[in-house]
């Protein structure tokens, strides 16, 4: 069997990835270590919430694949690593992932075979850690194979910025190798922007998360302040989003979440402190995000505090804990922190939110929204899906704190 490509990694990344490039016509395998997720793709069951059990399906009318052998490789030509780039426990760039797949990919590397990494890391990453190991069996990148890497830009929950229609940056270890690169993703993405080298792509994704970062800390300290003086942040916003230039909107929230923004500063920050450079910036964001959940706790406190009520035995009803609306990702979410610090206070936290499902941290949902609004003495919206009545929620909710700015009324509290 001759393959187009095989993704390595059919996650988030990996499995939009895999559906783009089978809808263009290219023969695609997907692998996994996880045989969980092999055994459900192969079922035509998704675990990725962007791409659907019907499209999936088509995917596999197609020829998709999902296989746990990683000897798969030997028979693509093309190979893209889509696996996590996480922390550790310290909060440090975790790559053992990277190596992992790095390792499996070298095993059945074949001469010619073009190998791409996707996975965000620090600048040198893909020069420094992977080519190393794909090299280990005598293979020269550049020489006996082309070697790039191409950030992922994949947005979950956003049907307008698809991988197709996203322009695609690419950073070749050789300018032949951007070459090769950007041949292969012009198959099936309307764009191809071309870096000097990988470094440059590397960083390049890094900057794009950080800007959003610094900003969204920049309007989160400026909703604090905000509060302190008495005015209306979302006001404030709505007047300022009319300049037509110099002026991008960004709205305050609970915290940063989800698989990119809170992680990839991390790894920017961890490459500059070993290079011994201080990003002030960054770091002066990275404290005020830190804080947002316990200021949100704080406001929750004061809005009890305002009814007569403490925190400790109050019952705090968390409406949305996924780290965007509409997305059922609760990874770095800011709600996970909110109920674990209401809880150490002596709150009873519930919550609710209709597509996260079962949040182990947080236990089981409440089985009736409406009734719970009532039941609880103060509600807490953290994010605001399309689920959520806003009239409703104001009309039901003993007390509300409202953190989207999404809920009309003069009684309710919002960031």
């Amino acid at each position: 069997m001759s393959l187009d490509l095989v993704v390595v990694g059919v996650g988030y990344v990996g499995l939009p990835l895999a559906e783009a490039a089978t809808a263009a016509g290219l023969a695609v395998a997907g692998h996994d270590i996880d045989p969980a997720v092999v055994a459900t793709l192969a079922a035509g069951r998704s675990h990725v919430p962007d791409v659907p059990d019907e499209r999936l399906r088509s995917m596999l009318a197609k020829g998709f694949t999902a296989t746990g052998d990683p000897s798969v490789v030997a028979t693509a030509a093309a190979v893209v690593i889509c696996v996590p780039t996480g922390l550790d426990a310290d909060g440090r760039p975790d790559l053992g992932a990277v190596r992992a797949a790095a390792t499996a990919v070298s095993d059945h590397l074949r001469p010619g075979t073009l190998v791409v990494l996707e996975s965000t890391s620090y600048p040198g990453t893909t020069d420094e850690v992977v080519r190393p190991i794909l090299e280990r069996h005598g293979l020269v990148a550049g020489e006996d194979f082309p070697l790039a890497f191409s950030p992922e830009r994949v947005d979950p929950g956003n049907p307008r910025h698809t991988l197709r229609t996203t322009p695609k940056v690419v950073g070749g270890h050789t300018p032949l190798c951007a070459k090769h690169c950007a041949t292969f993703y012009s198959r099936f993405v309307d764009r191809v922007v071309v870096a000097r080298g990988t470094r440059e792509a590397e960083m390049a994704k890094l900057l794009e998360n950080t800007y959003r970062y610094v900003n969204i800390a920049l309007v989160n300290e400026v909703a604090v302040f905000c509060d302190r003086l008495g005015l209306d942040v979302w006001d404030v916003l709505r007047c300022a989003a009319t300049k037509p230039f110099g002026f991008e909107p960004f709205t305050p929230g609970p915290g940063v979440g989800g698989h990119c923004i809170p992680v990839d500063p991390r790894y920017l920050l961890d490459k500059a402190h070993r290079e011994g450079v201080r990003l002030g910036v960054v770091e002066a964001a990275r404290q005020v995000d830190r804080a947002m959940p316990d200021y949100v706790v704080a406001r929750t406190g004061r809005l009890l505090a305002g009814a007569g009520k403490g925190i400790a035995g109050a019952r705090v009803l968390l409406l949305g804990v996924t780290y965007k609306a509409d997305v059922p990702d609760t990874r770095e979410s800011a709600a996970l922190r909110i109920a674990a610090r209401l809880r150490e206070l002596g709150a009873a936290v519930s919550y609710h939110d209709p597509v996260a499902g079962r949040v182990p941290e947080l236990g089981p949902q409440v089985p009736d929204l409406h009734s719970a609004l009532r039941a609880s003495d103060a509600t807490v919206l953290l994010v605001a899906h399309r689920d959520y009545e806003p009239d409703r929620l104001a009309r039901e909710a003993v007390l509300l704190l409202d953190v989207t700015g999404s809920v009309p009324g003069e009684e309710v509290d919002r960031l």
